[in-house]
């Protein structure tokens, strides 16, 4: 299975993915990384394992679907077979979705449906929850609406703080994201070579 992963940021996520992949842990190829900011950190941590980036400005495009149009066709010439969010900070619109329907998945730091959006575990903390948590789902239109396909949930401790709550949600991020990966392309692996041996 060859991946593209997405980042605006740092891509530390993306570090978890890439070195789950060194480790044999997902086996799987990260053929791209897509980045909307060119320069985030998420550039030097691609260049240093010999991944390929696409970086652009959204702005140097006429709007999404242009710059889509140019993602799909990055993604087309690497024959990407699954789309990573991990830190992207733009909904996916319709000219990703339509190509790469099915296939494109992210990551949320709470546990959804509650505080989606930005700043998930600043709403989650501002709201005095005693637990939130981490959760994957698959990308539709809206914002991290899409069907929930693993979650895991922490607890919010008296003795926590914003930033080491932060710390323990990205800690599970960063295990939970490469293990739920690699049992997705478990399942469709399965289900393709089901689906031969039908025919």
């Amino acid at each position: 299975m060859k991946l593209a992963v997405f980042a605006s940021g740092s891509g530390s996520n993306f570090q978890a993915i890439v070195d789950a992949v060194e480790e044999g842990r997902l086996q799987a190829e990260i053929s791209l990384l897509v980045c909307d900011k060119p320069g985030a950190y998420a550039e030097k941590r691609a260049q240093t394992h010999g991944i390929s980036v696409f970086s652009f400005h959204p702005k140097e495009y006429s709007g999404k679907a242009a710059f889509e149009e140019e993602i799909v066709k990055q993604l087309r010439q690497q024959e990407i077979d699954m789309i990573i969010l991990a830190g992207y900070m733009r909904l996916i619109g319709p000219t990703l979705l339509h190509s790469y329907e099915g296939r494109i998945f992210n990551i949320h730091p709470s546990l959804l449906p509650a505080f989606p959006g930005k700043d998930a575990i600043g709403q989650a903390w501002r709201a005095g929850v005693k637990v939130t948590g981490a959760t994957i789902h698959m990308v539709d239109e809206g914002m991290d609406t899409g069907t929930i396909i693993a979650q895991e949930a922490i607890p919010v401790k008296a003795t926590d703080s914003l930033q080491s709550l932060t710390k323990a949600i990205q800690a599970v991020e960063h295990r939970l994201y490469p293990d739920t990966i690699q049992s997705i392309i478990e399942k469709r692996t399965l289900e393709g070579s089901q689906i031969k041996n039908e025919h």
